[in-house]
């Protein structure tokens, strides 16, 4: 891991925007956020590169666009902990005042980050500590829409409940408050590397409002060793913290048959980690209904398991 400088606060030039990229063996793909930085018009950021591990030429392909670029470039190198482990230590390490995901594999239009600054400076001042994300749509490599665009251009979405269906009706990429960030971070599990990111978005959502945008400013290809390819295999790999999501999804004001799947998925995942089904109904909030799902819950389990 590369030693922060002292260097005394009042001396550090904080950017507007960390762009963080966790990353582990992509050193044959990560040319696709450096050249899109490149070419970015808005250049008040830095980019931050949390190695989880990588065992190829990652290192070495950093530290050489460290000479030539333009705009300050980190990289920090952990032993493989998962990405959700590399996201903590990028945002308590990040000097932005806004935090952007952007994985490895991605790449986004010149004007992304004007783009953001454009909407975050348009949110009123006195409005802003009550706002945590902005979140524009996403375009696969063909330039097609995935997903579905937001109802209205701009949507501010005061709901937990609204703010996931707008987040699950296509994949989104959004900028979220650093400072809120840190009061968010990852659950890390003993023996386990995965955690779905939406369990950070639904904790913010209780707290803080959500600005939805209709442009489309990054571009995502689906590689085949990427988490979204094999989302089944990952989720039993790590039930616990998944069982952890789905609990605390079932707990949100949900629609019916939303709170019923959300439930059925924490005993399905709580199978796969071999919590007993004793225990598995007096932890829920839900005991009676989750009683009811045991079997339909332990058929879910088997189907995983016939699949993997």
């Amino acid at each position: 891991m590369e030693p922060l400088k002292t260097i005394p606060e009042m001396t550090i030039k904080k950017p507007l925007f960390t762009v963080f990229t966790p990353t582990y063996n992509r050193a044959n793909l990560l040319h696709r956020v450096y050249e899109s930085l490149l070419k970015q018009t808005c250049q008040d950021f830095e980019w931050l590169i949390v190695d989880d591990g990588s065992n190829d030429n990652t290192a070495e392909l950093i530290f050489n666009w460290k000479k030539e670029s333009p705009f300050d470039i980190r990289y920090l190198y952990q032993e493989n902990k998962g990405k959700h482990v590399a996201s903590n230590v990028g945002i308590n390490t990040a000097l932005g005042e806004l935090f952007l995901f952007f994985d490895s594999d991605d790449a986004c239009i010149p004007e992304a980050l004007e783009r953001f600054k454009f909407h975050w400076n348009n949110i009123p001042l006195h409005e802003k500590n009550n706002f945590s994300t902005i979140s524009a749509l996403c375009v696969d490599i063909k330039g097609q829409l995935i997903g579905r665009e937001y109802p209205e251009d701009i949507i501010d979405a005061d709901t937990v409940w609204k703010q996931l269906m707008l987040r699950s009706s296509g994949d989104r990429w959004g900028i979220n408050r650093t400072e809120v960030l840190k009061s968010y971070l990852f659950p890390e599990i003993t023996n386990e590397r995965f955690i779905s990111e939406g369990i950070v978005w639904n904790r913010m959502a209780h707290f803080y409002k959500a600005r939805f945008i209709n442009e489309r400013l990054k571009a995502v290809e689906y590689t085949s060793d990427g988490l979204s390819a094999s989302s089944i295999n990952i989720r039993t790999n790590n039930p616990i913290g998944t069982r952890l999501y789905y609990s605390e999804l079932s707990e949100i004001k949900l629609p019916f048959l939303q709170k019923i799947k959300a439930l059925l998925n924490y005993v399905r995942f709580s199978i796969h980690g071999k919590i007993s089904l004793q225990s598995i109904v007096i932890e829920s909030k839900y005991p009676f209904v989750t009683f009811l799902l045991l079997i339909p819950g332990y058929i879910f389990y088997k189907d995983d398991k016939r699949k993997l």
